[in-house]
């Protein structure tokens, strides 16, 4: 068995996930948990976590530690979103919650809870589709997801959540009219740059995802609560969403819980989170609306299955290809460059795997510092080489790790001259472990962006030879690169201290 646990502290509730997964073939859930423990409602009004969500959130992470460790996972993942990216204390929240679990806890991104919540449902989802328009209301924030083919082509993270909303906007039970007026009026703003670059995409399967569209869809068939895995893949229609959206502002929470399948917690939250269903799917979709049963806890625990295969592999997967692509493009980074650099130090990786014996994976952090390391251009040519590092460590960099993310802006903070140096903030962020892949990949990338210094993708391979401790590298390339070889030659007295070795850089097929 590939045993995976992911737990997800939202801003309603917490939730834990142990699975069975095998990357493309199956996927067995073992164990679940879910309690509501609103973190976002002292976030949303005072800015903070109150002391009872703490010790409340502590005691439900607790239960679930008991839970997860019975099974023994080959990894856990704990992610927290849109309230804790809210939260001033987040890291006494965060020392807390992460000694209750027994595992860290780390503050996703929007677009990273997107991409977690695309991959959980393409994961899972019976069919798949060639376009996808997902959408997942969550207490503190919505997050919609537009892809084609499996690949994410726009996502966005929007403070639509049901918490949030409640909180703002609806003060009496059941609501006036004008807030309702006001709710809707503010729901339109933030969805306006959504339909902006999407527009209405009939062509694409509309999923929700969410426990708001999993009340309304069990409201709409009349399920209970019990029978909800009844409700997964079932199409409710813009009519029946609009119908029920109107009965349920007109009821107090007592009577909204006693519609079939929402219930008294959801009941609290439910008008705003149907709020948002109704403008979505009015206005982005052909009108109509499925709903999944799979989320967060499911794209975190694909994630780490295919994080697990992915340990075998140099390569970039698509995603995050695509992510440094477009944050490469944004800051202006020239991409034949990039793409040669990244290529040549892919190969330096390979060749010299006897010398460094850093794990392959590793090869991922070069190559994703190897498209980034000039991003820095885009503040100021002096210093670059440091303003990239701190682009590149404040960007959401969805497909990374936190820990990925700022190992990639390390490696990119030295790829000039400089080696890494203990009193460097930056490098004593990093563990032990990651700092000496750091300190190894380094010299890497020296000898890459040297090898196409003017820029002119001349170099065509690179032969590597170890023998005697000496490192003796064969450019392949077309006529005009001495300065490429000149400038990889002037990396020699930092190859020299990081890997005892002396190193020379020649001509393929010179004497």
């Amino acid at each position: 068995m590939s045993l995976f646990a992911a737990v997800d502290i939202g801003s309603n509730s917490v939730r834990l996930a142990v699975a069975d997964v095998t990357p493309g073939r199956s996927y067995r859930l073992v164990a679940a948990g879910r309690e509501v423990t609103r973190i976002g409602e002292s976030v949303f009004s005072t800015g903070r976590v109150s002391e009872r969500a703490i010790q409340e959130t502590s005691a439900v992470l607790a239960r679930f530690r008991a839970i997860y460790q019975e099974w023994q996972p080959a990894a856990v993942r704990a992610v927290a979103t849109s309230a804790m990216r809210d939260a001033r204390n987040q890291a006494e929240f965060l020392a807390r919650a992460a000694e209750a679990l027994g595992a860290p806890i780390q503050i996703i991104s929007g677009r990273e809870e997107a991409r977690l919540i695309h991959l959980g449902v393409r994961t899972r989802w019976a069919k798949q589709e060639k376009s996808m328009l997902l959408l997942d209301i969550g207490g503190g924030s919505a997050e919609v997801t537009w892809s084609e083919e499996g690949e994410i082509r726009y996502s966005t993270s929007l403070p639509l959540g049901a918490v949030r909303l409640t909180q703002n906007f609806l003060e009496h039970d059941p609501p006036e009219r004008e807030e309702m007026a006001e709710l809707e009026e503010y729901i339109a703003a933030q969805f306006a740059g959504p339909f902006r670059r999407l527009g209405r995409r009939p062509e694409a399967r509309a999923i929700g995802t969410s426990a708001t569209a999993a009340a309304m869809v069990r409201a709409v068939y009349r399920l209970k609560n019990s029978e909800r895995e009844e409700t997964n893949g079932r199409r409710v229609r813009l009519r029946d969403i609009r119908g029920l959206y109107r009965r349920l502002v007109t009821l107090d929470r007592e009577q909204r819980q006693r519609i079939p399948g929402v219930g008294p917690r959801r009941a609290e939250i439910i008008i705003a989170g149907a709020a948002v269903l109704a403008h979505f799917v009015e206005h982005f979709t052909n009108g109509s609306l499925y709903y999944s049963s799979a989320g967060l806890r499911d794209g975190i625990i694909a994630d780490l299955a295919i994080r697990g295969v992915k340990e075998q592999s140099i390569a970039l997967d698509k995603e995050q290809r695509r992510v440094i692509t477009e944050l490469a493009r944004r800051y202006g980074v020239p991409l034949p460059h990039a793409k040669q650099v990244a290529a040549l130090a892919r190969s330096l990786f390979l060749g010299l795997a006897s010398l460094h014996r850093l794990p392959l994976s590793c090869a991922r952090w070069l190559e994703a510092a190897a498209y980034l390391h000039d991003v820095g251009h885009y503040v100021s040519k002096t210093r670059h080489h440091r303003h990239s590092y701190y682009l590149v460590a404040s960007s959401e960099m969805p497909g990374f790790t936190d820990r990925e993310q700022l190992i990639v802006a390390n490696i990119c903070r030295y790829h000039r001259k400089g080696l890494p140096a203990e009193d460097h903030e930056n490098f004593r962020l990093l563990n032990v472990q990651e700092r000496q892949a750091v300190w190894l990949l380094v010299p890497l990338l020296h000898l890459a962006d040297g090898l196409d210094r003017d820029h002119r993708q001349l170099a065509t391979g690179v032969e590597c030879q170890v023998k005697n401790g000496e490192i003796r590298l064969a450019i392949g390339g077309r006529p005009g690169m001495e300065l490429d070889l000149w400038a990889a030659r002037q990396v020699a007295p930092a190859f020299r201290e990081v890997y005892q070795s002396r190193l020379s850089v020649t001509r393929a097929g010179s004497a």
